[in-house]
C-alpha cells in the first residue's frame, strides 16, 4: 500500500503559493485509481510527489509502511515504484525486445517478452526487432512503455494522460491494455486523465481541484457526478447559443 500523509508542496520561485495542500490519500494493491480533475488541479504534481521527482515541502509518503519521503526516483524505482510519460522516450538505436530485456532485468521472475507483447496489444513477431524511435506511433509506443512497466513488476504504476496524442483507434487499444493488467498482475495502477473511458476502468475515482482532493469515491458514485455537471454545463451553453454540443457527452 502507498499512502501519502497531510502532503503540501510549494514550487520553488512561488513561495508562499501551495501547489498541493494536505494531500491524504491510500492506494491499496490491485487496484486501479483514476486522478481527474481541471488542468492546473495539481494532478501531474501529485504523480511526480508519487516518484519522487518533487520533495514535498511537509507530509510523509510511506510504501507498505515504510517512509520514503526523502528516497529519490532512483530508490523509488528499486521499491517498486514507476512512472511512465505523457510522451514516452524514444531510444534510436535499441530495439524493442532489448529495451524489454533491460526492463525486466532486475525481476526476479521469469519474464517472457512475447508474453508481455501480446498483454498489451501487440504481436511479438512483428515488435521485437522493431527500433524504438520515430518509426513507432504514438499509440505503439504508449502500449511498449506500459510493457516494460508490466516487466519491471512494479508495485505501484503511474500514467501520466497515457491517452495524450494518440488516434482514438490506438486509445481504444490503450483501454483494453489496461483491462488486461488489472486482471492479471498485481501492480496497483494510478492513472491521471480526463477520457470518460479510462475513468470507467477504475476501481476508485478521484477528483482535485485547486491542489486539494475535492471527492474520492467507487467509479460509479464519481462519474454519475461528474457527467451530472458535463451535462448541465452542456445544457447552459446550448441555452446561451454558446458552443453547442461541443461540450456534450454522448
Amino acid at each position: 500500500m502507498l499512502e501519502i500523509k497531510d502532503v503540501s508542496l510549494e514550487i520553488e520561485g512561488k513561495r508562499g503559493v501551495e501547489i498541493l495542500k494536505d494531500i491524504n490519500l491510500k492506494f491499496y494493491e490491485k487496484k486501479i485509481y483514476v486522478i481527474t480533475g481541471p488542468n492546473g488541479g495539481g494532478k501531474s504534481s501529485l504523480a511526480k510527489i508519487i516518484m519522487g521527482v518533487y520533495n514535498p515541502t511537509k507530509g510523509s509518503i510511506l510504501l507498505d509502511g515504510q517512509e520514503i519521503t526523502e528516497s529519490n526516483i532512483a530508490e523509488r524505482a528499486r521499491l517498486g515504484i514507476g512512472y511512465a510519460f505523457q510522451s514516452p522516450p524514444r531510444f534510436k538505436g535499441i530495439k524493442v525486445k532489448e529495451l524489454l530485456k533491460m526492463a525486466a532485468s532486475r525481476n526476479p521472475n521469469n519474464v517472457n517478452i512475447c508474453d508481455l507483447l501480446y498483454d498489451v496489444g501487440l504481436c511479438a513477431q512483428d515488435y521485437l526487432n522493431r527500433d524504438v524511435d520515430a518509426s513507432l506511433s504514438g499509440g505503439e509506443m504508449k502500449r511498449i512503455e506500459i510493457a516494460t512497466v508490466l516487466a519491471r513488476n512494479l508495485k505501484i504504476a503511474v500514467f501520466d494522460e497515457p491517452e495524450a496524442g494518440i488516434d482514438l483507434w490506438s486509445f481504444q487499444k490503450l483501454a483494453e491494455t489496461f483491462k488486461n493488467i488489472h486482471t492479471k498482475y498485481d501492480t496497483t495502477i494510478v492513472i491521471i486523465s480526463h477520457q470518460e473511458r479510462i475513468m470507467e476502468l477504475a476501481d476508485e475515482i478521484i477528483l482535485m481541484s485547486n491542489g486539494t482532493i475535492s471527492a474520492q469515491s467507487e467509479r460509479d458514485t464519481i462519474l454519475a457526478t461528474i457527467l451530472d455537471n458535463n451535462a448541465c454545463a452542456c445544457s447552459t451553453n446550448c441555452a446561451k447559443g454558446v458552443g453547442q454540443n461541443a461540450e456534450c457527452i454522448g
